[in-house]
């Protein structure tokens, strides 16, 4: 028994030695690998959806908006902008979103119109009836009929021209006693176009003629007939339409919207759809200053040859107007698909991320001309950033279900105005206009300038009614600004801030205090932009910027002190802001 029990204990004591051993040799290790896991588990992954990353998940599973499912969202996806829409590589491959950067790129204007061949006006020509009477007979019964001049084309009945015969007859026989009253019966047939040599043979034959010729006083085509045989005709009554067609005008429709597109002196190659695989070109001579108020059109006339007589009156045709010339060296342009139009706005998406990481935010633009499938961009972006030229719908719906500023909600988002930095613009000097405009002119903008001044004060003192009253003299001012002796470019340049600046104005027009601050952040640009394209005449003027204003954009203003005195806060931020540029 007690052998037994020494047996027991000596097992027992192998097991506790064999344990001690083991932790001995493996104890460290596992506190090692303890350890690692607590810090993974402390790096915990976050899931996300690629079409849809305002989704947020601590594991996999299926997006609750597509249904798509969840990816790791990498440590780097940081929102750096809380109004970008976060896409992910695989989602802008998904929805094939491509993009570009903006840049200075050249682009000829080319203009789709359509059109068709009319009638020389000049050379078309009313053949009238000198001789009043009943048509007898038709000569030329058709229309397209070939005429030449001279060729009798009717016969006419007139018994007016028999009893203006008899008298000739009758005065001719008293010549000698009366040779005025024998002059004036023949004035009277010359004034009926009948010719000497006729009226010499009526003389000789002593008979009356009952029936005339009508002849062609032109050469061409007759393209209208307006008489039938019985027909009553009176003096200067129209017989037929004849028209030269060895020139032709080829008239092309412009519609509103697109006629600042299109220039005299402009190419156009078009093309008739019963001559095919010919092209056809020629220069615009003239542009209708008339839109019809029916068809709302205009017409761009180009004159052709047509020596052959292919161009007939009435055909179709399509052409294409390249202007002269190309964009500007300080133009922008951007591709037709990378814009969204919302009625009055035009927005497009501007990459704020990088190209593994994109934030995609909203952006309003001003454009100018259609240049082929390019735009002119006049405010809203600048060179060397980059946008959306592909998938932009699938960018704003993303932007709409993250409840982000998109085209359907512009709430939050920035104008165009507010997007373009003042001290980059002012830097580039893009628009130097100085040496072009008159003292007249510079002196109007500083009356202008005047009134600004006084509105920034106003709403430094947060005056209400008195900011509002300053907004108007501002808008009226504006109107009064005579822009004599701009030309080109330059003219092109004040009316497109002239608009910017009245529609602000207008805007600006409301009894609350912070809709007036707000709205002077874009009246403020526009006019910085303004003074330094024209400048002023002995005045120093300071640029102004505040980084916390306009809901921590930031935003400039114009002072004639150096004192920063803030319009945006007033008394509660007053001295919040610094200068940042001067405008001489």
């Amino acid at each position: 028994m007690t052998g037994r029990n020494n047996n027991i204990l000596i097992i027992a004591g192998a097991l506790v030695a064999g344990i001690l051993l083991g932790w001995l040799f493996f104890g460290g290790s596992d506190d090692a690998e303890i350890h690692d896991h607590s810090s993974e588990v402390g790096q915990e992954t976050i899931w996300t959806c690629s079409m849809h990353p305002q989704i947020r998940a601590t594991e996999p599973g299926k997006c609750p908006i597509c249904g798509m499912d969840l990816i790791p969202l990498e440590s780097s996806d940081v929102m750096e902008n809380p109004d970008a829409v976060q896409m992910t590589e695989y989602a802008m491959k998904l929805a094939n979103i491509q993009t570009q950067q903006v840049g200075n790129t050249s682009a000829e204007r080319e203009l789709q119109l359509n059109g068709k061949v009319e009638v020389d006006e000049r050379i078309s020509y009313t053949q009238s009836t000198h001789v009043p009477g009943r048509i007898e007979r038709l000569l030329v019964n058709f229309t397209g009929e070939q005429v030449r001049r001279g060729q009798a084309l009717a016969v006419v009945y007139s018994p007016e021209l028999v009893t203006a015969q008899e008298e000739l007859l009758q005065a001719y026989a008293i010549r000698n006693t009366q040779p005025e009253l024998f002059e004036a019966a023949r004035q009277k047939l010359r004034n009926w176009r009948i010719g000497e040599n006729q009226i010499s043979r009526i003389l000789e034959s002593g008979k009356a003629t009952e029936r005339f010729s009508i002849t062609a006083d032109v050469n061409g085509v007759v393209t209208e007939k307006l008489v039938e045989v019985g027909d009553y005709v009176e003096r200067g009554m129209p017989l037929y339409q004849i028209a030269d067609l060895s020139k032709m005008w080829v008239l092309f429709d412009l519609y509103e919207r697109t006629m600042g597109m299109v220039e005299v002196g402009d190419t156009v190659n078009f093309t008739v759809a019963s001559i095919p695989g010919e092209n056809f070109t020629g220069t615009i001579n003239f542009i209708d200053p008339i839109i019809d108020r029916q068809t709302r059109v205009a017409t761009a006339r180009v004159e052709v040859s047509n020596t052959d007589e292919r161009l007939k009156p009435g055909m179709f045709v399509s052409g294409v107007v390249s202007g002269n010339g190309q964009t500007t060296a300080n133009g922008l342009t951007i591709p037709r698909s990378a814009v969204l139009w919302t009625g009055k706005r035009s927005v497009v998406y501007v990459n704020q991320g990088t190209a593994s990481n994109p934030l995609f935010a909203m952006r309003e633009v001003v454009l100018g001309p259609l240049l082929g499938s390019a735009y002119v961009v006049q405010e809203g972006l600048a060179a060397g950033e980059e946008i959306v030229v592909n998938g932009t719908f699938t960018v704003d719906a993303a932007a709409q279900l993250a409840g982000k500023p998109s085209m359907m909600n512009p709430a939050t988002a920035t104008s165009a105005a507010a997007q373009v930095d003042v001290r980059q613009y002012l830097k580039q000097g893009k628009h130097d206009f100085r040496s072009r405009v008159s003292e007249e002119f510079q002196q109007e903008l500083g009356a202008l300038l005047d009134v600004y001044l006084q509105l920034k004060d106003a709403l430094v003192e947060g005056n209400e009614e008195e900011s509002l009253t300053l907004t108007g003299s501002f808008a009226q001012n504006l109107q009064q600004v005579n822009a004599t002796g701009l030309t080109g470019e330059a003219a092109e340049f004040w009316q497109e801030k002239k608009r910017f600046l009245l529609q602000h104005s207008e805007e600006g027009m409301t009894r609350t205090l912070e809709k007036q601050r707000e709205n002077f952040v874009y009246l403020s640009e526009a006019f910085i932009k303004t003074l330094a394209a024209f400048g002023l005449q002995n005045k120093t003027v300071y640029v102004d910027y505040c980084p916390m204003a306009n809901s921590d954009k930031g935003a400039y203003w114009l002072s004639d002190v150096a004192e920063i005195r803030n319009p945006y806060y007033g008394d509660a931020m007053l001295g919040c802001g610094e200068i940042v540029e001067q405008l001489k």
